[in-house]
């Protein structure tokens, strides 16, 4: 298990400079944690090199972006495509582990065999054609550094969903399904299908982190043979800390899905960092993104913000324009106390309590929990004007320029290669 490290000081400006190299090393989608760091790097006047996953065609093949796609993405841009993962991966006989999931009925999700031969094939097919690809994406950056510049990659790879149709309900069952369509996690990933979605969201978050760093070794020795320094940052997720009843403490979303693939990740971080590479996993806090909409109730934690920002705010002027943004969602009468009190009250409920343990994390949902996680959320919901406009999205807005901000800075020599930016840590940073 990681040792819990809160970062708590708002970090001074690192020595990123104008001219400087902020490395994506994946693709940049809308809001999302990592436009927080694209915008500070871009503040400190650096370059920013920007990457894609590809694209894949009809028949299963991966391709690069074509003029069409890459008409709106600021330049530099490497267009190789940085896709992790065997899902779509075919064997020697063309079979891909999609292939094996695709006429699985719900009704038998969970009696499914598959043929772990070829899935073994199709890992191991999948990771050399990355390997290969990120060989070329290292080999066309050295193009963009300019001579006495610094260089900061930054690790975007997460997920690893297969993409077959049994997936969603599964999915949608496990995290948000109640009464008789409520499927327990620990059920989910102890099937074969589940066994399947962890290996490949191991191979997309943590490995892919480690063919980075490996691969990216020989133009890191030379650059700081220059006298160039290059630093490495990824965004993890293990709970993080929130203001409960005035004090900060750490709490997670359960079932993180993912919790497994991060843990692997802060792994790799700790070897490289023995080593004397400077690299940080930075554990990041809930926030609500494109990609989490699935796992309602994983934005409950957000809303504590409030109580932070009120306490501890760096910049007063923003904190009470963002508060007033917020209330502007809120239906009339509704306020901010109502809210913080509610979510001390869950946080504090036995029942979440029960899974809000660090040594276990990350631990398996039950249904009672979900439940009453899924009716808080709902709650939540209801107390705004319009529910497709919530005060979390404007909450998320400040946790992911907060982080960006820290991570930019803290990352020039990270104190440990896994460190936690909690609730307390984003308000003194806003």
């Amino acid at each position: 298990m990681t040792q819990f490290f809160p970062l708590r000081e708002k970090p001074a400006l690192s020595a990123y400079k104008k001219g400087d190299v902020l490395v994506l090393f994946g693709e940049l989608f809308s809001r999302g944690y990592a436009n927080g760091l694209v915008e500070e790097a871009e503040r400190r006047g650096m370059t920013v090199v920007r990457a894609t996953v590809g694209r894949r065609e009809k028949d299963g093949s991966l391709r690069p972006l074509n003029a069409e796609e890459t008409a709106n993405i600021p330049q530099p841009f490497i267009n190789v495509p940085l896709e992790a993962g065997f899902d779509m991966e075919p064997d020697s006989h063309g079979q891909t582990p999609n292939d094996q999931l695709k006429d699985i009925k719900m009704s038998d999700w969970d009696k499914v065999e598959l043929n772990w031969k070829s899935i073994d094939e199709s890992q191991s097919r999948g990771t050399a054609r990355f390997k290969k690809h990120t060989e070329q994406f290292v080999k066309e950056l050295e193009k963009h550094i300019p001579a006495g510049a610094n260089v900061l990659f930054a690790h975007l790879m997460a997920g690893g969903v297969p993409r077959t149709k049994i997936l969603m309900p599964l999915l949608n069952r496990a995290f948000k399904g109640m009464g008789d369509r409520h499927i327990p996690t620990q059920s989910l990933l102890d099937s074969q299908i589940g066994q399947l979605c962890l290996r490949n969201f191991e191979e997309v978050t943590a490995n892919t982190f480690r063919h980075l760093i490996e691969i990216s070794a020989p133009l890191r020795k030379k650059l700081e043979s220059a006298g160039s320094h290059v630093s490495y940052t990824a965004y993890g997720y293990h709970g993080t800390e929130v203001n409960i009843k005035g004090q900060y403490k750490w709490q997670t979303y359960t079932c993180y899905f993912q919790g497994w693939a991060k843990m692997a990740l802060e792994k790799i971080s700790e070897e490289f960092f023995k080593t004397g590479v400077h690299c940080c996993v930075y554990n990041c806090p809930e926030i609500l993104t494109n990609s989490s909409s699935v796992f309602q109730g994983v934005e409950v934690s957000l809303y504590p913000l409030l109580a932070a920002i009120q306490k501890d705010a760096g910049d007063k002027k923003h904190a009470e324009q963002v508060l007033n943004e917020c209330q502007a969602l809120l239906k009339d009468g509704v306020t901010f106390s109502e809210i913080i009190k509610f979510t001390d009250d869950y946080l504090t409920n036995p029942l979440t309590l029960e899974f809000t343990n660090y040594e276990k994390w990350p631990q398996h949902s039950r249904q009672d929990q979900m439940e009453y996680m899924l009716k808080s959320s709902d709650h939540l919901f209801e107390l705004h004007k319009d529910q497709k406009h919530l005060i979390t999205a404007v909450l998320s807005e400040v946790v992911f320029k907060s982080c960006g901000y820290v991570m930019l800075h803290d990352s020039w020599k990270p104190k440990a290669p896994v460190a936690w930016i909690s609730h307390d840590l984003v308000a003194r940073s806003m």
